[in-house]
């Protein structure tokens, strides 16, 4: 029987240090990993780069990073709903680059899946295409997306079991499930902890080959 992958939040936050490059998914504060990123706050890491979609909301999520300033840069593809994260970025404080929600999803799939990136027609003539190849394809243009990593990523399941296989819950799911398949550590906090074999094959969404830990969030005060 294969070992558990079970660890107190105190255990997984040994491999969050500062510097690192730290994935999280989540759409504003649906499958947002906030046990884990309460457990970054409580150890005070910080000099963090961090990819992700948003920046949550003031007081929430990855909002709590922002609003004690530890967050060195970040790349996503909206940060209007967050007021701290607007302020900061006009002060020049944070420093952030935007991502097309579509680019920044194949972009991080692209990391995942070991290719060199993506051609998408998104950004052309703006900003976004600044300083990156345009190829031509069949008479086309497009700009070459390259490919987006971490040094860890921090999931939220709504079940997994003792080796790591994960099922989302519905609209939770969003990108949890790509951002689980491109860094080199990958944390899954779980609303609920099931024997292996509980799980119907058919169902699950990460495979356990993927996930090195997993918090029980029954066990997280």
């Amino acid at each position: 029987m294969a070992k558990s992958k079970i660890v107190p939040l105190e255990k997984a936050m040994e491999k969050i240090i500062d510097g690192l490059t730290i994935m999280i998914p989540g759409f504003v504060n649906s499958g947002v990993p906030e046990a884990l990123i309460k457990g970054m706050v409580d150890k005070d890491v910080k000099d963090i780069r961090i990819i992700s979609n948003n920046t949550s909301i003031k007081g929430r999520g990855i909002g709590l990073l922002v609003h004690d300033r530890r967050i060195r840069h970040i790349t996503c593809s909206h940060i209007g709903s967050n007021t701290e994260t607007v302020e900061q970025v006009v002060a020049g404080e944070l420093d952030v680059t935007f991502v097309p929600q579509g680019t920044l999803c194949e972009r991080v799939r692209a990391g995942g899946a070991g290719i060199g990136g993506i051609l998408t027609p998104t950004g052309l003539g703006t900003p976004i295409a600044e300083g990156k190849d345009i190829i031509t394809v069949d008479g086309r243009q497009y700009l070459l997306e390259k490919p987006l990593r971490g040094d860890v990523a921090l999931i939220h399941a709504w079940k997994a079991d003792k080796m790591g296989n994960v099922v989302y819950h519905r609209t939770a799911r969003n990108f949890n499930q790509i951002w689980a398949t491109a860094a080199d550590w990958v944390i899954v906090e779980a609303e609920e902890i099931v024997e292996v074999g509980e799980l119907d094959p058919d169902l699950i969404m990460t495979p356990g080959a993927l996930v090195d830990q997993i918090v029980d969030l029954g066990g997280v005060e």
